[in-house]
């Protein structure tokens, strides 16, 4: 039972008008269900004390207690902590030691992307969301002070895995988090548990017509060729990379490009995404070092892919199939941010994927 059946489940109970007899009879019904969740027992608790009347103070204390208990062991939290003198914001849920996920953000947003699916896991994993500098909620230094480059960022993510003693995880790698968390992979392939790779690319093959300005400005870095490029970072810009490509615009939420246009808007902001864009290049001569950690070590790996992604096509995620054995596939009909329309697809092709893996 994940976050939204719980949520669906009371509902149900709450909104029913059970008699005393029916509700101790679905009581004992659920009850069974409950026992291999702490959250699901809860549910149980909630249901028969809003369905038996159950309001003295006493009962509501105990209510109380035992929900405030749930929330505190899967509500995200939000943290700072300094990596070699920048500050990086992250979020985490889920018992500590459970299972970890690390969620690695896409450009142009941030762990803002990952706000519905960290819920959705965190009651069975413990999951970790950071911004990159540059990036939400982490520091922004500029790119005179501070070296924004692939290399460097998966460094630092690699030190925040490090300061929060995790040991072992598995990876969840969406756009620029792709060639950062390839990077830490095969660096230190013992620690890797499984990828989740979504969106995130690794071969050339998935670099199309998007790419061909993205290519002019690494051949000759000019502000004519950077102009292009300065147009992803527009308030447009942003609500093109989340709509295009989806079923139904409606289903994207507005509050995506209005987040995430306040850290790119920031003064300096626009220079460090043209930097990135411009270090971009130097992911491409990683690739056949990535592809043969993926044959070497054959990590478990799940692909969801929004296949409509202008960005990073479906071309990109078929080859994987070449070097792992261990790969289960699903292409979604929708865009780049494919989180934002099937999340609970996601988050269920993620949750059945770890079990069947042990996790």
């Amino acid at each position: 039972m994940n976050y939204f059946d719980i949520e669906n489940e009371i509902d149900l109970l709450t909104d029913m008008k059970f008699t005393f007899k029916g509700i101790n009879k679905m009581k004992n019904t659920l009850v069974k269900k409950a026992a291999t969740t702490l959250a699901s027992a809860l549910v149980v608790l909630v249901a028969v004390a809003l369905g038996m009347g159950l309001t003295t103070p006493a009962v509501a204390n105990q209510v109380e207690t035992k929900l405030s208990t749930f929330q505190g062991n899967h509500q995200t939290q939000h943290h700072t902590v300094n990596i070699d003198g920048v500050d990086i914001f992250y979020r985490e849920a889920g018992p500590a030691d459970a299972p970890t996920i690390l969620l690695l953000h896409g450009f142009p947003t941030s762990s803002h992307m990952f706000r519905n699916l960290i819920p959705a896991l965190s009651d069975r994993y413990h999951v970790i969301a950071p911004d990159y500098p540059g990036f939400g909620n982490s520091a922004k230094p500029s790119v005179e002070d501070f070296e924004y480059s692939f290399d460097n960022l998966s460094s630092l993510m690699g030190k925040l895995v490090e300061k929060l003693e995790v040991k072992k995880y598995s990876l969840y790698l969406m756009d620029y988090g792709a060639p950062i968390g390839f990077r830490l992979a095969e660096a230190n392939p013992e620690q890797i548990e499984s990828l989740i790779i979504q969106n995130g690319n690794a071969y050339d093959e998935g670099l199309r017509e998007f790419w061909e300005p993205v290519r002019k400005y690494w051949d000759n870095r000019t502000a004519e060729n950077a102009a292009p490029l300065a147009n992803f970072i527009t308030l447009e810009g942003v609500k093109w990379q989340y709509t295009h490509g989806v079923r139904n615009e409606a289903n994207i939420s507005p509050d995506n490009w209005n987040v995430d246009i306040k850290h790119l808007s920031l003064e300096g902001n626009p220079q460090i995404q043209l930097q990135l864009f411009y270090d971009y290049q130097n992911n491409v001569p990683h690739y056949p070092a990535w592809q043969a950690y993926f044959r070497k070590h054959q990590p478990p790996t799940l692909i969801v892919w929004g296949k409509n992604d202008y960005i990073f096509p479906a071309d990109g995620a078929h080859p994987y199939k070449r070097d792992l054995n261990n790969v289960e596939f699903h292409l979604l009909d929708t865009g780049h941010f494919a989180l934002e329309e099937d999340g609970q697809v996601i988050a269920d092709y993620i949750r059945n994927f770890l079990s069947t893996q042990g996790s």
